[in-house]
């Protein structure tokens, strides 16, 4: 992940895995999971926009609330599953 403040909002993110076949993540909300504690040790804050700055580029609502981060944003559904046990 790559991350840096932003005029645009409060954090910009991209985030790249090749080795698991992804090569950029496209703003599942994963990254910000890990992202928002770090931003909320270097600023304080405990709310956040963010940007990510992938092909399918996403703003996203996050806030830490105690070990948890909880994101808002609006989606689209890319696919479905359905898993049989």
């Amino acid at each position: 992940m790559i991350t840096s403040l932003s005029d645009r909002a409060d954090f910009v993110v991209r985030c790249f895995a090749p080795v698991a076949g992804i090569n950029e993540d496209p703003v599942t909300g994963s990254a910000q999971c890990a992202l928002v504690p770090l931003w909320h040790l270097k600023t304080g804050k405990t709310n956040f926009d963010a940007l990510q700055l992938s092909a399918r580029t996403g703003e996203l609502k996050a806030q830490l609330l105690n070990d948890r981060v909880e994101i808002k944003g609006k989606y689209c559904t890319i696919f479905e599953a359905r898993l049989q046990l």
